[in-house]
């Protein structure tokens, strides 16, 4: 694709120059661009890129079968006839999931050659991770996450620096002009139609027809499907498509393995939705009670929501009319916005923690007795529990807010939806008749990838 700036890579720089550089493995679900941020590194840094695809060329793992690096770099010179220098060339090792004895002996690489940067990524790592039967360097080796790209990446490689430049700048206390939020507005309703894929956004910033994008959103859910029958035989094909059906089916709502589809048990639905989280096709949202922090103390195994890795992949599977325009996102069905918001918004969540090496968690919580009530979204923030409203349109009840924020005792909560960042102090009664008072942060759901800068005004 077309260079794009991404955020992650300023955290790339920062690890090439680090005293401390361990290897590096990239984790991700395929096409989210790890292999591309790879290649730009080693060209940004003037590296010499030395890339193997254990996928392409599973072979070459008989070089990596010595434990001296220096040796390894020598029969690679040999076989692939470059010159390795460790000062002057980087050694990227992609598809290493296919290769885990390669990912195991990293070690040697931080160990005794630490001058030379070694980055390694996999589409299907975590199989790996969680089979591995050999010894994992803890501590030997370094880990980070690549999300699909976000808003403010989505502004940037349409050249929209003018527009990302207000709405990142806007704190508690200060005002957007109507102009930004109209404009961010649009572009975000675009942005939703279009989702964080790159070559999907490289596709949509080339001019490409809206039908064209989509036929690539349905082409990059074919390649995931096709990765089906790497899971190691692990589960039915058709049960796994069905469960990732079931996903988009029932965003912002609790997902229920018995109501997959008729004919998959269970057993059968649970053990798919694991397969495909650890694909990171798709990421569970855990319920929590919320009393006190950490949120992960009081999550209940039995209740979750969950969420696609993109919103590309909820277009392709729902046949969404193809378009990126303002109308297109008013045309369709109510019921259909609210879960493409609450989707969206569990990206923008995901993007909170960019230093995370496994992914960030994502929260909720849900009365349990089958009464109503339900917070979309729970941040850990300012060191305290931060509910998130989510609102598809301008207004709306928050009842279950109102309540939450009186059982929890907590001052500060979130609104998400299409108006204006604002800031108010509620003071209101419940529908049980108590009184309650609390801070207000109210941010356009386009904001919601800086809430960390946002709320640490309030702190």
């Amino acid at each position: 694709m077309n260079y794009m700036k991404r955020t992650v890579e300023s955290r790339l720089d920062a690890w090439l120059v680090s005293s401390d550089r361990r290897p590096l493995v990239l984790r991700g679900p395929r096409q989210v661009g790890k292999t591309w941020l790879v290649r730009e590194l080693a060209a940004r840094s003037g590296r010499r890129l030395v890339e193997i695809n254990f996928e392409r060329d599973p072979s070459l793992k008989r070089i990596f079968s010595a434990n001296d690096p220096r040796k390894i770099l020598e029969e690679l010179s040999l076989t692939l006839s470059v010159d390795i220098s460790p000062e002057t060339s980087l050694l990227f090792l992609d598809e290493i999931q296919g290769a885990g004895e390669v990912l195991a002996g990293l070690r040697w690489f931080y160990e005794e050659l630490p001058q030379l940067p070694v980055v390694a990524a996999g589409s299907l790592l975590d199989f790996a991770l969680a089979d591995h039967t050999f010894s994992m360097p803890v501590g030997r080796i370094a880990f980070q996450h690549i999300e699909p790209m976000g808003f403010p990446e989505y502004l940037l490689a349409h050249g929209q620096e003018r527009l990302l430049a207000p709405i990142s700048a806007w704190r508690p206390g200060s005002e957007l002009s109507a102009a930004a939020h109209q404009q961010a507005l649009r572009w975000f309703y675009r942005f939703a139609m279009v989702g964080g894929m790159p070559a999907v956004v490289a596709a949509d910033v080339a001019g490409r027809e809206p039908r064209q994008v989509r036929e690539l959103q349905k082409d990059l859910v074919a390649a995931y499907r096709a990765d089906f029958a790497k899971y190691s035989g692990r589960m039915d094909r058709d049960i796994l498509d069905a469960v990732l059906q079931a996903v988009v089916a029932s965003l912002g709502r609790k997902f229920v393995h018995a109501h997959v589809r008729e004919g998959v048990k269970q057993h059968q639905a649970k053990r798919a939705l694991e397969l495909l989280s650890m694909a990171q096709l798709v990421h569970q949202v855990h319920h929590t009670a919320a009393n006190g922090l950490p949120l992960g103390a009081e999550v209940k195994s039995s209740f979750r929501k969950v969420v696609a890795a993109d919103v590309a992949v909820v277009h392709a599977l729902l046949s969404t009319p193809a378009a990126q325009s303002f109308p297109a996102w008013d045309a369709l069905a109510p019921a259909l916005r609210g879960q493409l918001t609450d989707q969206l918004a569990a990206a923008q969540l995901r993007l909170t923690d960019p230093g995370s090496g496994t992914g960030p968690e994502l929260y909720y919580w849900q009365r349990e007795g089958g009464r109503p009530g339900e917070i979309d979204y729970l941040v850990q923030m300012l060191g305290s529990i931060v509910p998130i409203e989510l609102k598809s349109g301008a207004s709306g009840a928050m009842k279950s807010l109102h309540q939450f924020m009186f059982e929890r005792q907590l001052p500060l909560a979130v609104r998400a939806d299409t108006n204006p960042p604002s800031v108010m102090n509620v003071s209101v009664k419940t529908t049980q008749g108590n009184a309650v008072s609390y801070r207000l942060i109210s941010v356009p759901v386009y904001l919601l990838w800086n809430l960390p800068e946002i709320l640490a005004k309030e702190k």
